[in-house]
């Protein structure tokens, strides 16, 4: 595109838009400056010629520092707050940020008008009812993408993916090959991070998902009604005019209150709420899946069984159903998805080695996931058996909702191991000791630095019709200490751990 029809008439979600532009002599020009942009990008290291470098001002680094390296990169025009000395046309805005997104979906032609995006936010079950969206929109004959927590990916074909949910330019690049691939439908994690920085700015959702709201990255929101203004974002017409909302979450009322008043309509799903749009009766849970009545908009019940374990998988279920439901999908088709046999990596995962009792490993890293992963746990024992946790908390991220996991975890299970997560720049034993501030004296709680050793002391002590949950990491492949990664995957590990006890 042309440099000055991809900037024409740009206003971002805050009204913040173009104030000035400036030609390579620094002059501000009369026309149009003639400059062809071949790809758009806020990463210096992604830059080829032709770009359109935007220069960000993130928490870490400043973009307008990398700019020297853009243009010696290719770049033929910037996009920045403040006028740099450097010889290429720039476009002076309030906000890179608030613009970043309608700039992007316009260079790469508004690829979510293209398909349908479902969107899903919350503390937790993003990911689940991301995936068992996509398993619906299978069901229904679509070819689907996700994006999200465990990468972008059409069918089995992963695509480059940093966030939860990208920054805009990487967004949008990823919905146009999306779209350009035949895809139809998108389930797409939303984070709270994302809907502040503007990532998902300029985005259509054919209809958006409120899963919960519980202790999580007050680190960055600072309060609780901060983070819940984030995520309230999502449901304004401004990204789309149909929601459901999970009304079994106090949030969730407040939410589905403040969406009614901006215009969108709102869908209500809670499990055993017959004033709920959608509902689920006679919850059946077992070791080996869930079986519940589904109840949509008044009908009449309808039998589910789904692979999936635990309690808190059922609201998952619900909030794929509904919001399938208001973006147009036909009920056989969502149950007929509900009902697919789906793993979502390090959700509640089952690690099978011929061993008699069950081990899980799940993403469960805040006070609330961990509550529900262990409450899962505890209706899977067998009769007289127990329930063993491993788990540990990151460095550098939320430290308030440490001692709160470690309350959960002496209260919610018989045997508890805390031990190293990701602990970055900090000393594991001082986050061990922040979670065990929260241990009241005389719980049976253990503390194991080294995960590996965490994980195989679990396991030996584990009897038969135990159930031994691994949190904290879920589906990641690294474990973060200091500034590097090295290789850790829960599920390898416990599976290499029960190989050597067998």
């Amino acid at each position: 595109m042309q440099l000055h029809d991809l900037l024409a008439d740009l206003a971002g979600f805050d009204g913040a838009g173009v104030l000035e532009m400036r030609d390579a002599a620094g002059f501000v020009p009369g026309r149009p400056v003639p400059v062809e942009i071949t790809s758009v990008v806020h990463d210096s290291r992604e830059v080829r010629p032709g770009a359109l470098f935007c220069c960000i001002r993130g928490n870490v680094t400043d973009g307008h520092r990398h700019a020297p390296a853009a243009v010696a990169a290719g770049a033929v025009a910037l996009l920045v707050e403040e006028w740099l000395p450097l010889d290429v046309p720039q476009a002076r805005v309030a906000s890179v940020r608030a613009v970043l997104g309608p700039l992007a979906a316009r260079f790469f032609g508004e690829p979510a008008f293209a398909m349908r995006v479902l969107g899903v936010t919350g503390t937790n079950g993003k990911t689940t009812t991301t995936y068992l969206l996509e398993s619906i929109a299978l069901a229904a004959g679509d070819v689907a993408g996700v994006i999200g927590t465990v990468g972008a990916r059409v069918g089995t074909r992963a695509l480059p993916n940093v966030h939860t949910t990208p920054e805009a330019t990487e967004l949008q690049a990823i919905l146009a090959e999306m779209r350009d691939s035949g895809v139809e439908t998108v389930a797409m994690e939303v984070s709270s991070h994302a809907l502040d920085q503007h990532r998902v700015d300029a985005t259509n959702f054919a209809a958006t998902c409120f899963t919960n709201l519980s202790h999580d990255h007050l680190d960055y929101h600072e309060s609780v009604d901060a983070y819940f203004d984030a995520k309230a974002r999502l449901f304004a017409p401004v990204f789309t005019r149909r929601a459901a909302i999970h009304v079994g979450d106090p949030y969730g009322e407040r939410l589905a209150r403040r969406a009614t008043e901006e215009g969108v309509v709102v869908s209500r799903f809670a499990v055993e709420d017959p004033s709920a749009h959608v509902t689920a009766r006679r919850v059946v849970l077992s070791s080996r899946g869930t079986a519940f009545d589904l109840v949509a908009c008044g009908g009449e019940p309808v039998a589910v069984h789904m692979s999936l374990v635990g309690a808190f998988n059922v609201a998952n279920a619900l909030g794929a159903a509904t919001t399938a439901l208001v973006a147009g999908f036909e009920l056989d088709a969502i149950v007929a998805g509900l009902e697919r046999p789906t793993v979502v990596p390090g959700r509640m995962e089952r690690v099978d080695a011929g061993q008699d009792f069950t081990v899980l490993v799940d993403y469960a890293h805040t006070p609330a996931a961990l509550e529900s992963a262990l409450g899962a746990a505890r209706g899977l024992v067998a009769p007289g058996a127990r329930v063993v946790v491993v788990f540990g908390c990151g460095g550098d991220r939320d430290r308030a909702k440490r001692p709160l996991m470690g309350e959960v975890a002496a209260r919610q299970a018989d045997v508890a191991y805390v031990t190293t997560d990701n602990p970055r720049s900090e000393a594991p034993g001082a986050i061990v000791d922040e979670i065990m501030a929260g241990v009241p004296t005389g719980s049976r709680v253990e503390q194991v630095l080294d995960r590996r050793a965490a994980i195989r002391e679990a396991l030996a002590g584990a009897r038969s019709g135990d159930v031994v949950v691994v949190a904290g990491k879920g589906h990641e492949r690294g474990q973060i200490v200091g500034d590097r990664t090295e290789p850790f995957d829960d599920r390898d590990v416990a599976r290499e751990e029960l190989g050597q006890l067998a």
